[in-house]
């Protein structure tokens, strides 16, 4: 286990040292959540276009589910792992590149940005994997995009972010087959 997370450290100072103050800007845009509101907000159109107000809602409420679940067990396992951010690993002080403000809680494994993006990307993706199969593929490159900004703004390794990104990707499994369920259920 020492020996991955040595490599983990390592390919984390390799890739967070690739960025260059040209790019600190886009990637800071890409890691902050409120820009992808847009985003939540073309996709809540096409959902109630597609579906009409009561199966919207209900898509809604399953994803405001979801992205609760997905956040608070990031929150879970960064208490209960217990591994420091890159920013706060005495081993690289020095050899990285921290481009936020700030670095965050002291905790790092696993990504709730990983997590939350994969979880609404996989949810949506079965959800337009038909209709929208273009949308399908540029929501998992958003949600990889979202994941990668955050070794490059200094605050994850690239196993906190492959695990968050995973575990997004099976709760956007898995609740989206309980939206299906659900629906059957109630008939509508």
């Amino acid at each position: 286990m020492e020996e991955l997370l040595h490599i983990d450290k390592e390919i984390f100072v390799f890739l967070n040292n690739l960025g260059s103050p040209a790019w600190d800007g886009f990637w800071l845009f890409m890691t902050n959540k409120w820009s992808s509101i847009p985003l939540y907000l073309l996709l809540s159109i096409l959902v109630y276009r597609r579906l009409g107000s009561k199966k919207t809602l209900l898509l809604l409420l399953s994803i405001a589910l979801l992205i609760t679940v997905s956040d608070q067990l990031s929150n879970f396992f960064k208490l209960g792992v217990g591994r420091p951010r890159p920013c706060y690993d005495p081993d690289l002080d020095g050899l990285i590149r921290l481009v936020k403000a700030s670095c965050g809680g002291k905790f790092g494994y696993y990504s709730a940005h990983a997590s939350n993006s994969f979880a609404i990307a996989v949810f949506f993706v079965h959800f337009f994997r038909k209709s929208h199969r273009m949308l399908a593929g540029l929501l998992l490159l958003w949600a990889l995009f979202v994941s990668y900004s955050r070794i490059y703004v200094g605050v994850h390794f690239p196993l906190d972010v492959i695990s968050g990104a995973l575990a997004g990707s099976l709760m956007g499994w898995l609740f989206y087959r309980l939206y299906i369920l659900i629906q059957d259920r109630l008939h509508l």
